[in-house]
């Protein structure tokens, strides 16, 4: 049961960073902080969550990175959502909107 929950987990966080992306690069604290507003704080992430997150998808090429300066400090490493990221975040959604709707009925009369 608890790999099923991590699996879960990490398949949610995967669609929910696409999903903070589609709106123009950001870098990590920013990808938190949309991923916290659009589930009302919901998701619990974590920098140790993100970043193996953000190089899976950088691996299987959903995201493109690219270090920028930062006039206030440190550079920051921007990600950007690909066309074969949005593909995979249509894709994503629609099984994740069947799973959710299956659970829903499974649960209905409990």
């Amino acid at each position: 049961m608890e790999q099923l929950r991590q699996e879960l987990h990490f398949g949610g966080m995967k669609l929910l960073t696409l999903a903070a992306l589609t709106g123009g690069p950001k870098h990590g604290y920013l990808i938190i902080k949309e991923i916290r507003r659009v589930s009302e704080g919901f998701s619990g992430l974590r920098e140790g969550t993100l970043y193996p997150v953000l190089h899976i998808l950088e691996d299987e090429g959903c995201l493109k990175s690219e270090w920028k300066a930062n006039p206030s400090g440190r550079d920051r490493k921007y990600y950007k959502i690909t066309a074969k990221g949005r593909a995979a975040l249509r894709a994503q959604k629609e099984e994740w909107a069947k799973m959710v709707e299956a659970v829903g009925a499974a649960i209905a009369g409990l």
